[in-house]
């Protein structure tokens, strides 16, 4: 039997084998991904970072680390083949090798307050795709999947990578560059700041440690991430300047007058992102400023879109998209909210002006509003 002609050509050829061979490299980088899950879990970065010597071998970082010296040193030697760790002497045998951690490679990975951490990334991928049934049965139904089915992983591992930046730019360059807000906030007079979508609270304590006679009341629905808020305020020596409180965004009924409101990466999450515009507005009272923190994306869909436009659909694809998709009548925002979008949004919310402020950063851009 003669074999069937070949109709494809060379050029869909190639085309295909880029697929293939960019589909391998994604899961290479996931598998490596979670390997750096492990590492932050288990401690052992931590423990290389903090060795009295200067590489440790398997059995040693094992015992630092109270795990499994077979789990250990196969750990290991993923994490060289990957080029996160070095070894001594690779002809050593298995178990006398000698890892160690790059030292510039310590801020990315240990340094929970350097502005380079990126190993809580690992943790909320893991949470990203936690309950992926759910995620599978949400595209089938339409419904939402709660914020609360995410996890610890989805919880800490975001809070863990917005911390670095709330605690060291917040303040020292965001809310800086703002000369009006920064004035009032800096004045010896107390000002009042209402941060809304709080989460686990670093962005209430990047205010008050910025502005020491700021007094910050952070809201947010979720009440683990409010309880984790609290600890982390205590730990800084805060609970006198920032309050902490289960309420949601959209509620009619929280009040108060604030010199400054905020919302910090949480708009586009939310199932009513006019009503907790709207509640921000009535908030600031017509006197206090409005600012809100969203990702930075383009001003219109291209096929060819950056790497962080990539992450960010990602991340709507498996979070964003199904937490804001919770309740009746959902605007089902999606973590890609373009400017326009948002505009549209404070319109609806009774604002009467809108504007891009100029602040700079890769990840982020930043609104003002005014009632």
């Amino acid at each position: 039997m003669a074999e069937a002609a070949d109709t494809t050509t060379p050029n869909e050829t190639e085309q295909t084998e880029a697929l293939a061979g960019g589909l391998f490299a994604d899961a290479n980088a996931t598998l490596t991904l979670f390997s750096v899950y492990l590492g932050t879990r288990l401690g052992l970065y931590d423990a290389l970072a903090d060795a009295d010597t200067d590489a440790l071998t398997p059995s040693e970082l094992a015992a630092q680390t109270e795990t499994d010296e077979r789990y250990v040193r196969e750990w290991l030697e993923h994490q060289t083949v990957s080029g996160i760790l070095t070894v001594d002497d690779e002809r050593a045998a298995a178990g006398e090798r000698r890892y160690s951690l790059p030292e510039a490679h310590e801020p990315v990975l240990v340094d929970v307050e350097s502005l380079y951490y990126l190993a809580p990334l690992a943790r909320a991928a893991a949470g990203l795709v936690g309950p992926l049934d759910d995620i599978v049965a949400a595209y089938r139904t339409g419904e939402g999947v709660a914020f609360a089915d995410y996890g610890a992983n989805l919880h800490e591992g975001q809070a863990a990578m917005n911390r670095p930046a709330f605690l060291r730019l917040l303040g020292e360059a965001w809310l800086s560059s703002i000369p009006d807000v920064h004035g009032r906030l800096s004045d010896e007079s107390p000002a009042r700041v209402a941060d809304i979508g709080c989460g686990h609270g670093w962005s209430s304590i990047g205010i008050a440690q910025a502005y020491p006679n700021a007094h910050v009341d952070g809201y947010d629905l979720d009440e683990a991430s409010i309880e984790a808020a609290k600890e982390n305020a205590e730990a800084y020596g805060l609970t006198d300047r920032v309050n902490f409180e289960v309420r949601d965004a959209s509620d009619s009924e929280l009040a108060g007058r604030y010199d400054l409101v905020t919302a910090f990466e949480c708009v586009h999450d939310m199932a009513d992102p006019v009503g907790a515009l709207a509640t921000m507005r009535r908030l600031a009272n017509g006197t206090g400023a409005v600012i809100v923190m969203d990702e930075r994306v383009g001003d219109e869909f291209t096929a060819d879109a950056d790497e962080i436009e990539q992450f960010l659909y990602g991340c709507s694809v498996f979070h964003c998209l199904p937490v804001g998709r919770v309740g009746d009548h959902s605007a089902a925002t999606g973590t890609v909210m373009r400017t326009e979008t948002l505009g549209g949004y404070a319109d609806e919310a009774g604002f009467e002006s809108f504007e891009v402020l100029p602040i700079e950063n890769e990840f982020f851009r930043f609104y003002r509003m005014e009632a």
